[in-house]
């Protein structure tokens, strides 16, 4: 995350990391509840902008709280006043819990730290206004290509040359979004995990496009918001959703032939195999409808892949509108 505006040699600077300056991030939803965010260090490092659907408001607002607070400025951008109050709302809720445990024993330290964080945000309505001053954009919005891709395309005309450009999509193919834009070896993936402040793992995608030094610069703006990076090629799902969706699939699977319970099925990997959440409640949290299009999308790229194979079952839910959590009931119902 940079600040820099104006300036076309924050990759350069980010790698050197010999000079402390102000950093600056923005964040913006569009009316289809897309959010951009960008970051940026002056003379340090890179300038990341966001976007996020509806559903991943939560996971953006967060990204953006753990930037500001690691020193960066962050600059907000929706498309209304409202949601933008909202969002700053929350982050000073957020901000307040974590200080109260971390700041414990020094109740001024904390309220220094809330102010100083919240500095260094600011809220905008203006998209294109952040973009051309940036030099790293995160994409996080909703999980669909088509808007994705739009979405880049705009940005793209926009955009500095050297900005670089990253998707926080925790199912679609890098490389086809980044053939959306001019910029192919700018482009890579930063996937970051719920709740943000709280997990310390990124997934650093590298295309076969993307160069050595992105994905270099990547790796350090992700150490430097005290994040650990794992590198992955641009696979399916990458590293963690790799493994994760088939296995939460098979629970449902399990379910739907009567094997076992789903009650039986999450207390079982809980209590088995450690598992701190059963695929189940898992499922509910993550939201029925999220996991149903990760899967399909999967299944359109490898129709005979079993481990990708519709689950008629998570199907009949998703129609029914019992979308987990989110909407009171999934697999699970909740008051």
């Amino acid at each position: 995350m940079q600040q820099i505006p104006g300036t076309s040699l924050i990759c350069t600077s980010f790698m050197q990391k010999k000079k402390r300056t102000t950093r600056r991030a923005v964040l913006m939803k569009t009316t289809c509840f897309l959010s951009l965010v960008t970051f940026s260090l002056q003379a340090q490092t890179l300038l990341p902008t966001h976007y996020c659907g509806a559903c991943s408001t939560c996971l953006s607002t967060q990204k953006y709280k753990v930037a500001a607070a690691s020193g960066h400025t962050v600059v907000l951008v929706d498309q209304s006043d409202e949601i933008l109050k909202k969002s700053t709302k929350g982050i000073e809720e957020s901000l307040k819990r974590v200080t109260k445990k971390k700041f414990a024993d020094k109740p001024e330290a904390g309220v220094e730290f809330i102010e100083k964080t919240l500095k260094n945000l600011t809220t905008s309505t203006d998209a294109v206004a952040v973009v051309h001053s940036t030099d790293l954009v995160i994409e996080a919005i909703v999980e669909n290509q088509e808007i994705k891709n739009e979405l880049f395309k705009r940005l793209d005309k926009f955009a500095p040359e050297h900005t670089i450009f990253a998707s926080n999509t925790s199912s679609l193919q890098i490389t086809q979004l980044a053939n959306s834009t001019t910029r192919q070896d700018r482009f890579g993936g930063l996937h970051f995990f719920n709740p943000v402040p709280m997990m310390k793992l990124v997934e650093v995608i590298k295309t076969p496009m993307t160069s050595q030094k992105t994905f270099e610069s990547l790796v350090d703006f992700s150490k430097a918001v005290g994040k650990s990076p794992v590198s992955c090629k641009d696979t399916p799902g990458f590293i963690v959703n790799r493994l994760l969706v088939p296995y939460m699939m098979e629970a449902v699977r399990l379910f739907e032939r009567g094997d076992a319970s789903k009650e039986d099925i999450d207390v079982a990997m809980k209590l088995g195999a450690g598992y701190p959440m059963g695929p189940f409640e898992l499922l509910d949290y993550v939201g029925l409808d999220t996991s149903k299009y990760i899967i399909d999308g999967w299944h359109s790229l490898e129709p005979n892949n079993p481990l990708f194979a519709p689950s008629p079952l998570l199907n009949k839910l998703v129609e029914e509108k019992k979308l987990g959590k989110k909407t009171g009931e999934g697999f699970y119902k909740y008051n």
